[in-house]
């Protein structure tokens, strides 16, 4: 399903449950040696969405270790991103020759939980969502944000390896295209000192009571 979402240059590997009793890959028990079930089942399965992905692509199957913040470190000539949530894990991999970089996230569809709609809004976000709302009522367009948010910190991430806070980022939404854009209220600066980002592009869909969001990142122009 995530796939809709990605250009064809991306490979994507996705499941809506988890295997039992599935052991960890090597190399990677030890980042889950004290997780409770939950997090053991949605962790093995996401990773091993990533691989195949990866395999897709012509990687061998590697351990896929967390970086500083947790993100997923990528074999060399790969990027990549992974998600889960109650349901869904999913992963969406590309040559880092085709893409700089990925962002997806998956969440259940349906209101976020009283009190975070407000520690992640930007300025000008609330609008957008009050638009969107008018537009269809019954799509839970504040659990999409934070989705889309999430993609956007995804992608951004392994370019610049700082922190992007939700209210970092204001949001447009186009609901009839399916798309929505971030304009970045940080400086963008890339580690590989490409032009500085200032706004990601991302597309969205609602199915199978899911919201999956995506976000990509084309190389810099030679």
């Amino acid at each position: 399903m995530i796939d809709k979402l990605l250009p064809g240059v991306v490979r994507t590997a996705e499941a809506y449950g988890d295997v039992p009793d599935e052991r960890p890959f090597p190399g990677e028990a030890d980042l889950i040696a004290h997780a409770v079930e939950g997090r053991r089942r949605e962790f093995i399965t996401a990773r091993r969405c990533a691989r195949q992905a990866l395999g897709l692509l012509g990687f061998p199957p590697v351990a896929i270790r967390p970086g500083p913040r947790r993100e997923p470190l990528w074999p060399a000539g790969a990027v990549g991103s992974l998600t889960h949530c109650a349901g869904y894990r999913a992963a969406a991999v590309a040559r880092s020759a085709d893409l700089s970089s990925v962002g997806i996230d998956a969440e259940p569809h349906g209101p976020l939980p009283d009190g975070v709609l407000e520690s992640v809004v930007a300025p000008g976000d609330l609008e957008t969502l009050r638009r969107a709302t008018e537009g269809d009522p019954a799509l839970h367009w504040d659990r999409l944000l934070f989705s889309a948010k999430e993609s956007v910190y995804k992608a951004w991430f392994p370019l610049t390896g700082r922190w992007l806070g939700f209210d970092d980022a204001r949001l447009d939404l186009d609901p009839a295209a399916g798309t929505f854009t971030a304009h970045l209220l940080v400086p963008g600066d890339r580690l590989d000192g490409a032009p500085p980002l200032t706004a990601l592009s991302g597309s969205f869909l609602v199915d199978r009571g899911l919201v999956l969001t995506a976000v990509v990142i084309a190389p810099p122009a030679p």
